[in-house]
């Protein structure tokens, strides 16, 4: 190992997997920031070493100009990120931002520990978790705002989250995107705010535009942790921040889980699915809503047999249906028209309406 015991930081996801990040790496400040929730002085064997030291490569395979490859390694050419997989440790190498490298070896690495991560809003409802899998812009903030004014609800996160395979939902608490038509929801958010925020009726155009140009940006990590701060689409908020006095949930059993997304109708309906369709669209959900280099960094495993597609989706899908079994799981369509404080305002409706029936099966 290259980084020092001294000059290192420690994260530990649970108890399951444990991150050691180079405190002169490039990437360790945008790390630091994304993974304070699991901030540790503990220092143990780690299962995922970040660093900026690339490794030798012998006779590596070539994927015409795009991949280099061995056996349990592959070197991603134009944005120069090394991914080593070594029996139980993964390594990830290069000069850049490496947020978008980490998450989807983080959810590997946790599959192979019985947990897959989640996108999905996660709240606990007395005691018990409940899971809210969406697309981004589906009104996942906004609701977490209304249901925390609630009695008997805590906050878990709004964003990420990971799954066990014996159904516990273990929260990843990290900075919140807040965007300009939060105002209404978070006004406390936005008193005094210096940060310019581009108006809602412009949050489209310049997400897209940031889409567009986050591939260049990620190569510098000073400027890719700068953008992210200061990009006129969001601000970025600690739940402390956007919750203050509350305590946050850091795990608990999941109850439920109610898919959420906007449809082409006119009123929001509730629709109760099967286990196995809730297992592909959160699979599918999470893979779509990773940054395009970290799906990339699936792809790349995947193409090269590092980590095959057979191997990480059937084991994800294990995990998460184990995880699922005996829960209920429903489809929530919210229209399209509405704004994300109408969308919110419908989806606190239906969950006060579901929960009480779901708790009395817990």
């Amino acid at each position: 190992m290259r980084t020092s015991q001294t000059e290192a930081l420690y994260f530990d996801i649970h108890g399951r997997v444990t991150i050691r990040v180079d405190a002169q790496a490039p990437a360790a400040m945008q790390l630091k920031s994304m993974l304070a929730c699991f901030a540790t002085d503990t220092e143990r064997p780690a299962d995922i070493v970040v660093d900026a030291q690339p490794e030798p490569m012998p006779e590596a395979g070539l994927l015409e100009h795009e991949l280099a490859y061995t056996e349990n390694s592959v070197r991603f050419q134009d944005d120069r990120v090394q991914i080593v997989r070594d029996a139980e440790q993964w390594r990830i190498h290069g000069p850049g931002e490496l947020l978008t490298s980490v998450v989807p070896v983080l959810d590997a690495a946790m599959i192979s520990r019985g947990a897959g991560m989640i996108h999905a809003a996660t709240m606990a409802y007395r005691g018990h978790a409940i899971a809210l899998p969406a697309a981004g812009g589906t009104g996942k903030t906004s609701t977490a705002a209304k249901l925390m004014r609630r009695e008997g609800w805590s906050f878990i996160g709004d964003d990420w989250a990971f799954l066990s395979e014996d159904a516990e939902l273990l929260g990843y608490a990290k900075p919140m995107f807040i965007k300009p038509h939060h105002r209404t929801i978070y006004p406390h958010l936005f008193e005094g705010v210096r940060k310019p925020l581009v108006p809602s009726q412009l949050s489209q155009s310049v997400g897209r535009l940031t889409t567009v140009v986050h591939p260049y940006v990620i190569r510098y990590p000073r400027l890719a942790d700068f953008s992210r701060r200061w990009s006129p689409e969001h601000r970025m908020v600690e739940p402390a921040t956007a919750f203050p006095g509350q305590e946050v949930t850091t795990s608990a059993p999941l109850a439920a889980v109610i898919y959420i997304e906007r449809f082409e109708g006119t009123r929001s309906r509730l629709v109760e699915k099967s286990k196995e369709w809730m297992v592909d669209r959160m699979i599918g959900n999470f893979h779509i809503e990773m940054a395009g280099f970290s799906q990339q960094v699936v792809t790349g495993l995947a193409a090269t047999s590092v980590v095959p597609w057979r191997e990480h989706f059937a084991a994800k899908g294990d995990v998460l249906s184990k995880a699922l079994d005996g829960r209920p799981c429903h489809l929530l369509q919210v229209p399209a028209a509405y704004s994300a404080d109408e969308a919110s305002d419908d989806i606190v409706r239906y969950l006060e309406e579901l929960l009480p029936s779901v708790l009395e099966q817990v």
